[in-house]
């Protein structure tokens, strides 16, 4: 019997760091009512994040692309506005220039306290931010066959959302740093391959059961099926500065999905590759973005992230029409051509030097671009 067609609406959450504007340095803690007044303006849609110089968003369910945008540029501008009145603002980075996560602390809830407890030394490090889409695929089998197959395509997606490039007032060379300090968690990285939904939850039962994890919200990979809805959940890529470029990754992965669905329709499947391949590609995108290419496996060869792009653009076209996005996945290639906010953060600094500055003037010059670039598109 054939599947039903996903409704393939989207959700999009957000995780922001918060700066002090006098420092530009993150603050060790929310100013004092900072967080309530947020929650009058945004509700559940506003939420604490394990540390407490960290705020997180999430869009309601929105049936298009262009609805996701607009809730969550209303997010970015609301959680702006309100900031500025405590003196601090949001940046859209998955890592701080130079802030010390020995500096932090994490938030006083019972669940980021159990995690504190259990993660030791590895989670005081957890000074990241990311930016997660769900996408909703009612079906649990069809969820799964099709976490199963995207997973080829998260390399591509990270390449083109990094924004990590600094890491405690280093150039770690990296573009997405992100991904390495969360690849300490475990449970973390990429899922192993599943036959079927029940085959996935026989392997959750099996930690749970053990008393290892309390529910499958411990699994932290870069895609999951979501415990709390019917959705298929990718936690793979940075959070992007520019909302714009966030809502183009959104677009991307919804019609990637859309484009696997119809091809198993056609009776058509991507070609399940080894997690040894698409880590090696994984690592490719954090460390050099869409500089140095990614592997094809077909060709058995390293080719340019250019001609890899315009093979994705060919291939999800007709989905990203009939889901009327196509405009916002087109826009990767403008991503292409400027870079991403690490490569723009790189350039920030070198022209910063350039011009005479020492490092800590460099580095603050980057958490002044972050902070315009945030509300830009607003």
């Amino acid at each position: 019997m054939a599947v039903p067609r996903p409704a393939f609406t989207v959700g999009i959450e957000e995780e922001y760091l918060i700066v002090d504007l006098e420092t530009r340095d993150l603050v060790a803690d929310l100013p004092a009512g900072l967080y309530e007044s947020c929650d009058d303006l945004l509700g559940p849609q506003v939420t604490h994040e394990f540390m407490r110089s960290q705020l997180e968003v999430g869009t309601k369910v929105s049936k298009t692309v262009q609805e996701a945008r607009q809730d969550l540029a209303l997010l970015r501008k609301t959680i702006a506005a309100v900031a500025t009145e405590y003196g601090v603002v949001p940046i859209s980075a998955s890592t701080h220039p130079f802030a010390s996560y020995g500096d932090q602390l994490h938030t006083d809830k019972e669940r980021y306290n159990l995690l504190a407890q259990a993660m030791g030394g590895v989670v005081r490090r957890l000074l990241i931010s990311g930016m997660h889409v769900h996408v909703a695929v009612e079906d649990e089998d069809l969820r799964i066959d099709l976490m199963n197959q995207v997973l080829y395509f998260l390399p591509h997606i990270l390449a083109l959302s990094t924004s990590s490039p600094f890491w405690q007032g280093q150039n770690t060379g990296l573009k997405s740093y992100r991904t390495s300090v969360f690849r300490a968690l475990p449970r973390t990285g990429m899922p192993d391959e599943f036959h079927s939904w029940a085959d996935y939850e026989r392997h959750i039962s099996t930690l749970v059961n053990a008393g290892v994890i309390e529910d499958a919200t411990r699994l932290w990979w870069d895609l999951r099926p979501s415990a709390r809805y019917p959705t298929l959940e990718m936690r793979s890529a940075d959070i992007c500065t520019r909302l714009d470029d966030g809502v183009t990754v959104a677009a991307m992965y919804l019609s990637i999905l859309a484009m696997l669905y119809r091809r198993r329709l056609d009776n058509q499947r991507w070609r399940i590759y080894s997690r040894m391949l698409i880590n090696e590609n994984m690592w490719r995108a954090q460390r050099y973005g869409m500089d140095e290419g990614l592997i094809d496996f077909g060709r058995g060869a390293v080719v340019a992230y250019r001609q890899l792009l315009d093979e994705l653009l060919e291939l999800v076209e007709e989905d990203a029409i009939e889901l009327g996005c196509w405009d916002e996945v087109l826009a990767a290639n403008d991503i292409y051509e400027r870079g991403t906010s690490a490569d723009a953060q790189v350039r920030v600094y070198e022209a910063a030097k350039a011009d005479g500055a020492d490092d800590r003037e460099a580095l603050v010059a980057i958490v002044d671009f972050l902070i315009e670039e945030t509300v830009r598109d607003l």
